[in-house]
C-alpha cells in the first residue's frame, strides 16, 4: 500500500463571527476527514485562522509537508481565500491533487471548478466516506468516475459522479482528530472550549438555511453514549471543560437530550455547555435537566418580530412560542442568546424596528443580529436570482453583515444603519451593561464601547456643521 500525504487546510479568513465575537470555530469537518484516513495515510491539518496564519505561512507549511493531496474547506465568503490556497498548493508542488469541500463548493461545483483551474476535485455534501474512497482511489490509480459524490474536470468538461447516500449511523464515524488541532488555541477570555456535532441535518425547511439541503432534509442523531464518550475524551485528554454543541437542532429529539444529560451526570463530568434550539422544542422539564447537566446557554433562532415574515420563511414558529421558550429557559437558570435577522424581502423599516424592540422586550442575555443573506443552495438564493435581487456576485461580501440583496422597502444604507442600531440599542442599556459587569463579560463591554465610538464618529461627528 502506498501512503498518501494529505494536507487539510482551513484558509486564512477573518469571519464576521471572529470580527464581532472574537472566537474561531474549530474546523471539525477537516478533523473528521483526518480520522477517516489517518490509519492508512499521513495527514496534517492547518487551521490558519486560529494560528493567525497568512498565506506565506500556509505556503511554508505546505512546502515543508510536501503533500500528494491538499484538501481545502470553504464557506461562501471565504471562497477567494480558498482559491488562493489552491494556487499556493500548485505553485509549491505542481503535481499535487487539490480537493475542495464545504457548502459553497457543494452547491456550485461547476462554477468553482471553472473559476479556479487549480482545483482538481470537489467533494459534494457529507464528505467522510467520499473523501476516504477518493484518497484510496488516488492511491490505487482507480478512475474517479467510480467515486460517488464528487465533481471533477475531465477533458475541459465538468463530470459529476453519482450522488452518495448519507451516512445513516453517525456512531460509525470516528471521533474528530482533536490531536491534530491546536487545542490550546480555542479560547475566549481565557476559557478554552471545543465544538461537538451530536446530530446532523434539520427536517424544517427555512428558506434562508442551506443545512437541511446539504444534509438531505432530515435529522440524524448520534447515540447519547457515543456523544458523551467524545466529551469525555475532550475533557480528560485535553482538559477542556466548555463544550459547544453546534448542531442545527440539538433539542429536536427530547428523549435523546435527556439521555445525554443523564450520561453527563452519571459520568460526573465537570463541564459547562451550550446548544442551539428551536423555540418549539423546549419545555420546563427538559430545560431543568439540561441546567442540572451543565448547560449554561441556549441559542434560539427567533429571527423576526413579524409573524407574517416568520410564516413566509417556513420557520413555523409563533410569537407565543418565542416568549414561552425564553421564559422557560431563564426560569431554569439558563442564559439565552436570541438570534435575529434583518432584511427579509417583506421587511419594512417598521418591521425591522419591531424586531429590534422585541430583542429588548424578551429580556435576553445576549442578542445576535445579522442581515439576511442568500447563500447558494438555499431557496432564497434561487428566488433572489430569479427576481434580479442580487446586488453583487462578489462572494466575499456574503458575510451576513453586508447587504447583498435589493429590497422593495429598505435601501442597503438603511439596512446597515438598522443593524448598527440593533446592536447599540440592545447592548448600550444600563440594564445590559450592569448584567455584563456582574457576569464579568468585559470583552463584550469593550467591543460595545468600540462600536459606540465608531457609530458616533460615523453618524454624529461626521455630520455637516449647521450654518
Amino acid at each position: 500500500m502506498v501512503v498518501v500525504r494529505v494536507c487539510l487546510v482551513s484558509p486564512p479568513y477573518i469571519s464576521a463571527v471572529k470580527s464581532v465575537v472574537g472566537v474561531n470555530s474549530p474546523p471539525l469537518g477537516l478533523a473528521y476527514l483526518a480520522s477517516m484516513i489517518r490509519n492508512e495515510h499521513e495527514v496534517k491539518i492547518i487551521d490558519s485562522n486560529v494560528l493567525e496564519y497568512g498565506f506565506d505561512d500556509v505556503r511554508r507549511e505546505i512546502k515543508n509537508f510536501d503533500p500528494d493531496v491538499v484538501g481545502i474547506t470553504s464557506v461562501t465568503p471565504s471562497i477567494y481565500e480558498a482559491y488562493k490556497v489552491a494556487e499556493i498548493a500548485k505553485s509549491v508542488r505542481e503535481d499535487c491533487i487539490v480537493v475542495m469541500g464545504g457548502p459553497h463548493a457543494t452547491f456550485l461545483p461547476d462554477e468553482v471548478l471553472m473559476e479556479c483551474k487549480n482545483i482538481d476535485i470537489v467533494v459534494l455534501g457529507e464528505g467522510e466516506e467520499t473523501f476516504r474512497e477518493l484518497i484510496n482511489a488516488i492511491e490505487r490509480g482507480d478512475p474517479l468516475e467510480d467515486v460517488k459524490g464528487i465533481a471533477f474536470r475531465k477533458n475541459e468538461k465538468i463530470f459529476v459522479t453519482k450522488p452518495r447516500p448519507l451516512i445513516k449511523d453517525l456512531d460509525k464515524i470516528p471521533f474528530p482528530s482533536f490531536d491534530m488541532l491546536p487545542m490550546n488555541k480555542y479560547e475566549l477570555q481565557g476559557v478554552r472550549y471545543m465544538s461537538v456535532i451530536s446530530s446532523r441535518g434539520c427536517p424544517f425547511r427555512c428558506y434562508f438555511c442551506a443545512s437541511s439541503r446539504i444534509f438531505g432534509g432530515y435529522w440524524r442523531g448520534r447515540s447519547p453514549r457515543n456523544v458523551v464518550e467524545e466529551i469525555r475524551l475532550i475533557h480528560d485528554k485535553f482538559g477542556v471543560k466548555n463544550i459547544e454543541f453546534v448542531d442545527d437542532a440539538f433539542t429536536l429529539n427530547e428523549r435523546r437530550v435527556e439521555e445525554i444529560c443523564d450520561e453527563i451526570l452519571r459520568e460526573r463530568l465537570d463541564i459547562s455547555w451550550g446548544a442551539s434550539s428551536r423555540v418549539d422544542s423546549v419545555n420546563r422539564e427538559l430545560a431543568e435537566k439540561m441546567r442540572k447537566a451543565g448547560c449554561w446557554i441556549v441559542y434560539l433562532g427567533i429571527e423576526s418580530a413579524s409573524q407574517e415574515i416568520l410564516d413566509a420563511t417556513g420557520k413555523r414558529i409563533t410569537m407565543n412560542q418565542i416568549a414561552k421558550a425564553v421564559r422557560i429557559l431563564k426560569e431554569a437558570g439558563i442564559q439565552v442568546l436570541g438570534s435575529f435577522i434583518l432584511g427579509f424581502p417583506e421587511e419594512t423599516i417598521e418591521t425591522a424596528e419591531q424586531t429590534i424592540a422585541l430583542a429588548k422586550k424578551l429580556d435576553l442575555d445576549y442578542a445576535q443580529f445579522s442581515i439576511l443573506t442568500p447563500y447558494p443552495g438555499t431557496p432564497l438564493y434561487e428566488y433572489a436570482k430569479q427576481n434580479d435581487m442580487l446586488l453583487t456576485k462578489d462572494w466575499s461580501k456574503f458575510t451576513a453583515i453586508e447587504p447583498v440583496m435589493k429590497l422593495k422597502n429598505i435601501t442597503p444604507t438603511q439596512l446597515k444603519s438598522l443593524l448598527e442600531k440593533a446592536y447599540l440599542t440592545f447592548y448600550v442599556r444600563p440594564k445590559m451593561l450592569w448584567r455584563l459587569l456582574r457576569q464579568k463579560q468585559f470583552y463584550i463591554i469593550k467591543r460595545t464601547i468600540k462600536a459606540v465610538t465608531k457609530y458616533l464618529k460615523t453618524h454624529v461627528f461626521s455630520l455637516p456643521t449647521p450654518p
